[in-house]
């Protein structure tokens, strides 16, 4: 990115298994951006740039709570290409796909070749981060839950069902000193095709993070409601604070879970297990939250997706609920 000067790397803000976010800054304008840095030398992060780039470029208008993308970049060797919608068909996109995805080598590729998102920079961190540095706040959460379900509503009408959706995955941007969350991480996400509802579109392969997955996702057969099901687990584990220890990082996140001994169980599995469990909610405090936010939670976390919310009832009934 350098060698045209467009950007400056100030710093590395979070590193994962499939690439290298920075913290960046447009050379001509000095505004802050978020750079991701995706390495193109295996199939798996080829996939998951372009699902991420088909995803944010499908959207014809912006919502304020997705995160927003400013370009795309294709880096092979010195050579930096911007990729768009116009770029589709070009022979340097179509050479990225096929060389990658089916594993080959060749002569244009055996250099360096990287993908790099350019997007709106969110000085918030994560929501996961944010939340459990605060203390809590019956408000806030209001805010939070009525952004989300906007913005997951908002991406379901565009046929983007996210499928990854988890409070590390929520960033946090301020905006004359309110926070704003920024769904991000469409690395697994999928663009239905068709003109019909996104709840009828079926998905086969499991995929997202363990306790944050819907009952039918473990056995790899679900709809769009899924992505309710992460966001009721969300919003439970954010109302009432309940967090558990990720056994890969050690960080402690926000999550909600069966505890079977001294095993922490997530929640989609142990209702695939007994369908017909009983959710303790609220966990905690019965005051914690309103019998309509109790209700409502029951509804996003049906183990039937059927009798489960979607996200259009969803962001109707999030109106109505009394905090």
């Amino acid at each position: 990115m350098a060698t045209e000067a467009k950007y400056s790397i100030i710093r590395e803000v979070g590193r994962g298994n499939y690439g290298v976010v920075y913290e960046a800054i447009v050379n001509q304008t000095r505004s802050k951006v978020a750079v991701k840095r995706m390495q193109c030398n295996v199939p798996e992060n080829v996939e998951l740039a372009l699902q991420e780039f088909w995803a944010l470029q499908s959207i014809q208008r912006q919502h304020e709570n997705v995160i927003q993308l400013e370009e795309c970049i294709l880096q092979n060797g010195q050579v930096f290409q911007p990729i768009s919608r116009r770029y589709r068909k070009s022979n340097n996109h179509l050479l990225l796909i096929e060389t990658c995805l089916k594993g080959r080598r060749c002569m244009d590729l055996q250099s360096a070749c990287f993908l790099y998102f350019v997007m709106e920079f969110c000085d918030g961190g994560n929501m996961n981060e944010y939340l459990l540095s605060r203390s809590p706040d019956a408000q806030l959460n209001n805010s939070f839950m009525r952004q989300l379900s906007s913005a997951v509503a908002f991406l379901h009408r565009n046929h983007i069902v996210h499928r990854d959706l988890k409070s590390d995955n929520i960033l946090i941007s301020h905006h004359q000193g309110s926070p704003i969350v920024k769904v991000a991480d469409f690395g697994l996400s999928k663009v239905c095709q068709g003109k019909g509802n996104v709840n009828e579109h079926r998905f086969s392969s499991a995929c997202g993070s363990n306790f944050y997955m819907a009952p039918e996702v473990w056995e790899c057969h679900y709809t769009a409601k899924a992505d309710i099901f992460a966001l009721g687990v969300i919003f439970w584990a954010m109302v009432e604070r309940i967090t558990f220890r990720d056994g890969d990082t050690g960080k402690e996140l926000l999550g909600t879970y069966i505890r079977q001994g001294k095993e922490f169980i997530p929640l989609g599995e142990a209702l695939l297990e007994n369908p017909t469990m009983k959710l303790q909610i609220p966990l905690k405090n019965k005051e914690s939250m309103s019998p309509g936010l109790c209700k409502l939670l029951h509804d996003m976390l049906a183990f039937n997706p059927k009798e489960r919310l979607d996200a259009f009832q969803l962001e109707d009934r999030i109106r109505q609920i009394s905090y």
